[in-house]
């Protein structure tokens, strides 16, 4: 079982994962459970007379990335493109790909690189001690950060304990 490791510095500590969540469709049923079911007990807040759920996005980008080639399959071009959310990014590879404009700008046929994909959601999180930390889920990767309480780290290393796409 993959621990997480401290930084130095400010409290943080990260987990690489061993196997890449394979596709965004995986990635988000991890956030949207994660927001949706709150497994961190996290609890709702007020500051600056705003309400805040217990688990609450603060950052998304989705990352496509496509290759131009040529004929004989030789790339002749690349390209990348950012989303804020899955819709976007779902919607964005269809339009890249079928932007004829674009490809014959580029003298070949474009392909999707799934497998290059980018993922990240930083969600807050208000523990129930009052502390607010930061989990930040990407492809590959875990991080937790702002927080002071090792037992905070603790419940997210047990959390992601149980999360099959997480290990």
């Amino acid at each position: 079982m993959a621990h997480f490791n401290e930084k130095p510095g400010t409290k943080s500590a990260s987990r690489r994962m061993k196997t890449p969540f394979p596709d965004v469709t995986a990635f988000d049923a991890v956030v949207r459970s994660l927001v949706l079911k709150n497994p961190l007990r996290c609890t709702p807040y007020r500051s600056a007379r705003k309400a805040h759920p217990p688990v609450e996005k603060v950052r998304e980008m989705y990352t496509a990335k496509f290759v131009y080639e040529d004929a004989k399959g030789k790339r002749i071009g690349t390209g990348q493109d950012t989303y804020h959310t899955v819709a976007g990014y779902q919607y964005g590879i269809a339009a890249v790909i079928s932007n004829m404009a674009n490809v014959s700008a580029h003298g070949g046929s474009v392909r999707h690189l799934p497998e290059a994909d980018l993922f990240s959601v930083t969600v807050k999180c208000h523990d129930p001690s009052g502390e607010l930390y930061f989990l930040s889920l990407a492809r590959d990767r875990l991080t937790l950060s702002s927080y002071t309480d090792d037992g905070i780290r603790k419940k997210v290393e047990a959390w992601a304990d149980t999360v099959p796409g997480i290990k």
